[in-house]
């Protein structure tokens, strides 16, 4: 499904990423760790185009993901959430995910603020889905609440719930887990298996907790000052010297 071949980005005297290589199928579950600064969002934000690399080839479904503008992204089926909360608090929680459902809209720039029967039937529809989501992840009692005021943890399966109402079928978690509790964390690894099986989902995630990674995914890739080195299972990552080191350094 995901093809990244020698994916390299600089931002002035900064390398962030040094041809780098990836490859995800179809249905994986993948964890992508590394020290603080290794590159990991950094590779998100080129695989949602918010970056564009220096040098490099990413590949989605067999296409070129560089020639896709970055508006685009979400109707090719990528989604993703965000290390700190992209949530609007003043938004009720359906509100919040009825944002990632209306790329599937077509309202026009003229139609919706006149609010022409064909727009207030749409907006029924994106409702309605919006509402079947929040069900699956047990947050539709909560759809009338604003966003403001509700727990992080509760806050973090929203945008989870905002990144499906977008009907991906690659999903990008960047660090889902980080500010939870112990006991979140195990719901929220539940929560990311079901919605993988249920939504038919390619998942890729970014996380520190080595917990979570390392009992949800199947394959880990750990980067280093932007370079892959290590992947394979996580029991094969986890006694990989090369990992060991850049998290706990070596003996002066």
């Amino acid at each position: 499904m995901l093809e990244v071949e020698q994916l390299t980005v600089r931002f002035g005297g900064i390398t962030a990423l040094s041809g780098v290589d990836l490859r995800v199928s179809a249905g994986e579950l993948i964890g992508l760790i590394g020290p603080n600064g290794a590159g990991k969002t950094t590779l998100f934000n080129c695989l949602t185009r918010r970056y564009t690399p220096d040098s490099g080839r990413l590949a989605y479904d067999g296409d070129d993901l560089l020639r896709v503008a970055p508006f685009a992204i979400a109707r090719r089926g990528i989604s993703r959430t965000f290390q700190n909360l992209g949530l609007f608090p003043a938004l009720t929680v359906r509100e919040n995910v009825m944002v990632g459902a209306h790329q599937h809209g077509k309202a026009g720039f003229w139609s919706a603020p006149l609010r022409l029967p064909g727009v207030r039937t749409e907006e029924a529809r994106l409702r309605e889905e919006a509402d079947t989501v929040l069900r699956r992840l047990e947050l539709l009692h909560l759809a009338d609440h604003p966003a403001a005021g509700l727990p992080f943890g509760t806050l973090k399966r929203v945008e989870v719930a905002r990144a499906l109402a977008a009907k991906p079928k690659l999903l990008l978690l960047d660090e889902p887990v980080n500010g939870l509790t112990h006991g979140e964390v195990e719901d929220f690894a539940g929560i990311v298996r079901r919605i993988r099986d249920d939504f038919d989902l390619t998942i890729v995630v970014v996380e520190h907790h080595m917990g979570f990674v390392m009992g949800l995914c199947e394959r880990v890739v750990c980067l280093d000052f932007g370079r892959v080195i290590s992947e394979g299972t996580p029991e094969e990552v986890q006694r990989d010297p090369a990992v060991i080191e850049a998290y706990l350094g070596t003996e002066a």
